[in-house]
Parts: C-alpha cells; structure tokens; sequence
C-alpha cells in the first residue's frame, strides 16, 4: 500500500484493514499522533486525510491508499498554531494537543467562537478546559 504522509511517498506492509494510527505510528515512525481512546471519541489522533479531520484510530489504512496525510510532525513546529497554543497556554499534559491543532486547520480563516467550537467538538481535553484552547485559536 501506498501512502503519502507529510508530503513523503511511503510504501507499508500493513493488512488493509490495520488502523492509520498504528501504521503512522509504527511504520512511519511519527508517534506525534496519539492514541486516546481508540473508539473515535476523543479527537486526540486526528489527522488530514485529503485536507478532512478524520480519527486515525477509526480509518483503516486502506482508505487511505493514495490520500495525501498530514500529521502534527507535517507541521514542522513552528505553525501559527502551535506557537499560538504554546504562547497562551493552550496545552499542558499534550495528548489532546495535536489532535485539537490538526482539527483547527480545517477551519476558514477568521473563524469565530461558534466555528472554532463545531469544528472541536469531536476532541477532548481534560486538563486546560477550553478557553485557552478557544483562544489560541482565534489569535493564531
């Protein structure tokens, strides 16, 4: 199987229906996304399948044969929103972290409150609460 992860060209041995969590995290070696819950509950491995949020844990690597995948390492560190999360204290213990930076990035530029608190509503945080998490947002 294919797979285009962080604009890198991967070959996998996986059975089509492994989880792209484990794959990206054991095959590409990108243990940035995070297991939560493993069931689709918590937001904590989302990643871009195509530009689209999806949980990690929930799609078999199959469906994502040929997609473009984007992970939080994709990033580089240094995005808009991570900065953004960083400088106003938007993350502490980091397990909902990546997942709630690569659920933003689907939103339009100048989302408001409402966007920014459709577009999370599938992830969980269970230390910051989420005004900081809302507000790092809108600035970044």
């Amino acid at each position: 199987m294919r797979l285009r992860v962080n604009g890198r060209d991967w070959e996998v041995d996986a059975p089509p229906m492994a989880r792209l969590l484990d794959v990206l995290r054991v095959q590409c070696e990108l243990p940035g996304t995070k297991e939560g819950c493993g069931e689709g509950e918590c937001g904590a491995c989302t990643v871009l399948v195509d530009g689209e949020p999806v949980c990690s844990c929930l799609v078999p690597v199959a469906h994502a044969d040929g997609a473009e995948v984007t992970t939080i390492e994709g990033l580089g560190g240094d995005h808009r929103l991570q900065r953004a999360f960083a400088e106003h204290g938007a993350a502490q213990c980091g397990i909902c972290t990546p997942g709630m930076i690569m659920a933003a990035l689907a939103l339009p530029s100048s989302p408001s409150l409402d966007d920014v608190r459709v577009a999370l509503a599938g992830n969980i945080c269970r230390c910051t609460g989420y005004h900081a998490i809302y507000r790092a947002i809108l600035r970044a």
